[in-house]
């Protein structure tokens, strides 16, 4: 399928906002609720776009890259990323770690650490650092995807909120200086809000090839991320939005702190 023009401008419009009713769309593109609805048709039979209660949305089996190709794309980047991270972690102390390629190189740069307390629902992460000097790893429950082997659902959710730690360690698929943080699935957004509310300090990681990009879920806003490590300086806009937002900033390429 070639989408129209008109097919292309909806697609855009959904990606943005993450969910749009046919009504708003049919305000924003200036057309009729009748011509809306034929082209989401269209759309949603070629599964570039689903139908939920009361409008549209992109479809929540969006296809990932597996973990292991993640783990090689942008590697230097995650690496520096990782390794800032990690100095600013002492021995002893007690972490949440989510399940995206960036956090992973975090443990790798923590694996010289000591008895770490650390909660994952990434049964990659936690190979990592099980049976390492001291550490106590607790692996979340559930159904693994077959993606990434990350714990998503009821029983993850109920799991790590039985924890208060010092520190959550989160990525994103994109970041927006209008949107905030954002990812692919409902889910991770749910499972990232569990954590910040159980963590004392938040620490967003994510390199540069997520600037000024867009997700279909809305993660968290910057006032709910006390640092944000990056490989590189964000844009113009995008970093004064995180600096309005109060929201520490570390770049790892040129060991810069922005506060």
């Amino acid at each position: 399928m070639n989408p129209s023009k008109r097919q292309l401008d909806i697609l855009k419009n959904v990606r943005f906002s993450g969910f749009c009713t046919t009504s708003a769309l049919a305000e924003t593109l200036q057309v009729s609720m009748e011509t809306i609805r034929r082209n989401v048709n269209s759309l949603v039979a070629e599964g570039l776009l689903e139908k939920v209660h009361g409008g549209v949305s992109l479809p929540e089996s969006l296809p990932e890259p597996s973990f292991t190709r993640r783990l090689t794309e942008g590697k230097e980047s995650k690496q520096k990323i990782g390794a800032l991270v990690a100095a600013q972690i002492r021995n002893g102390e007690s972490l949440f770690l989510d399940n995206s390629s960036t956090t992973a190189y975090v443990a790798m740069a923590l694996s010289d650490h000591s008895n770490l307390f650390i909660v994952t629902n990434s049964a990659s992460i936690a190979n990592i650092l099980v049976s390492r000097n001291g550490n106590r790893v607790f692996l979340a429950g559930g159904e693994l995807r077959e993606h990434d082997a990350g714990a998503f659902g009821p029983e993850a959710l109920e799991f790590v909120g039985r924890f208060e730690l010092d520190h959550a360690i989160l990525s994103a698929s994109a970041v927006n200086s209008e949107k905030g943080f954002m990812v692919n699935h409902l889910c991770e957004a749910v499972f990232s809000q569990t954590l910040i509310s159980h963590s004392q300090q938040s620490i967003m990681v994510l390199d540069h090839s997520k600037f000024d990009k867009m997700a279909p879920v809305k993660q968290c806003n910057f006032s709910q991320i006390d640092q944000f490590v990056s490989d590189k300086t964000p844009s113009e806009y995008l970093l004064e939005a995180i600096k309005l937002a109060e929201c520490d900033i570390s770049i790892a390429e040129e060991q810069t702190v922005f506060e």
